[in-house]
């Protein structure tokens, strides 16, 4: 999927002790460098997902419940719910029309932008309030591991060789994996037909069972099959390789694969084009933590400033407050 963005429907949810608290120990730093705050949540506390099952977001929602729960950051029950309906829009409805909740929260990709803009549903990202991003990820174009195709020109030349056969399986309709897929059309004149699908899991699974040709997944949502020899990645679409050197496979690291463009498909997924603004932006997939616009009038002074957290082996994070907050995965509320 994309970049991953916390948002909740309640006021006060982003200066609320118990997020400090888990974002701090899901990604390592942040709680000491951020101030204290009083609020604690009172009931179940609803985390929803805009996506399936067994995606990106999906991953990123249960990894942070299951660190809430290990380290006992909260009495209430953190609860994901998965909202997957309109290419999200599901979601983001029930997170607007839950305005004022502090107990409901939902992590979102790029979909907060694109989905609206699709669909026309009643929803706009101002809606929302950005109080953190939690993940960064890549994009890459992956195939069956029986097929032939060794580089991502061995397989475009398929593609144009059979035009409208060849099937790309994503998450969604007129989000990242569609824009990529419409992308890849355009530079190279390749024709595919898009089949979407609820989340990057299943996504994984139709493209093990050959029901579709290729995805542009991202690496946790077809890691496990890789792991198994089930699936090949042929490149990222990224200005340069994944800086992760540690062995996947047998043979391949996330750092061996080479980016597309080197590799014959002048293909880029980047928030930004201009190498000054890089390090400032996310390389592909981000998540995030926001809260509602009405929230921030009853929300406590003194904002905390926004940090970039360490680097680990699953992502580089960074916490933002409000609309400062970047693209893809965040956490957002109303």
């Amino acid at each position: 999927m994309s970049q991953q963005i916390l948002v909740s429907a309640v006021a006060g949810a982003c200066s609320s002790q118990w997020i400090r608290r888990a974002v701090g120990v899901a990604c390592l730093s942040l709680a000491a460098s951020m101030p204290a705050f009083g609020w604690e949540p009172t009931k179940p506390v609803q985390f929803v997902v805009p996506a399936g099952t067994g995606g990106g977001a999906d991953q990123m929602a249960r990894f942070f419940q299951g660190v809430v729960s290990k380290h006992n950051l909260m009495k209430q029950p953190f609860i994901v719910v998965n909202e997957s309906g309109g290419a999200g829009a599901e979601g983001f409805l029930d997170v607007k029309n839950d305005k004022g909740n502090p107990h409901k929260i939902i992590i979102t990709l790029s979909n907060l932008f694109t989905t609206p803009l699709a669909t026309g549903v009643p929803f706009n990202w101002k809606d929302l309030t950005p109080v953190a991003m939690l993940a960064l990820d890549e994009f890459v174009l992956w195939v069956n591991a029986e097929t032939p195709y060794k580089t991502p020109s061995d397989y475009i030349t398929a593609v144009k060789a059979t035009p409208e056969k060849l099937k790309m399986g994503g998450t969604g309709s007129k989000q990242e994996d569609q824009i990529i897929t419409a992308e890849i059309e355009q530079k190279t004149g390749a024709k595919f037909i898009y089949v979407p699908y609820k989340g990057g899991g299943e996504v994984a699974v139709q493209l093990v069972g050959k029901h579709v040709d290729s995805t542009v997944n991202n690496p946790i949502e077809a890691v496990a099959q890789w792991r198994a020899d089930k699936l090949r990645p042929l490149c990222v679409f990224d200005s340069q390789p994944m800086p992760y050197k540690e062995k996947v496979t047998k043979d391949m690291s996330w750092g061996d694969i080479p980016p597309c463009k080197d590799k014959g498909l002048a293909v880029e997924y980047l928030c930004c084009a201009a190498s000054s603004c890089r390090r400032a932006c996310p390389r592909r997939q981000s998540t995030s933590i926001s809260i509602s616009s009405s929230a921030r009038s009853k929300r406590r002074t003194g904002r905390p400033s926004p940090s970039r957290l360490p680097s680990t082996r699953a992502s580089r994070a960074a916490a933002t407050t409000f609309r400062g907050s970047r693209r893809r995965k965040r956490v957002t509320s109303r």
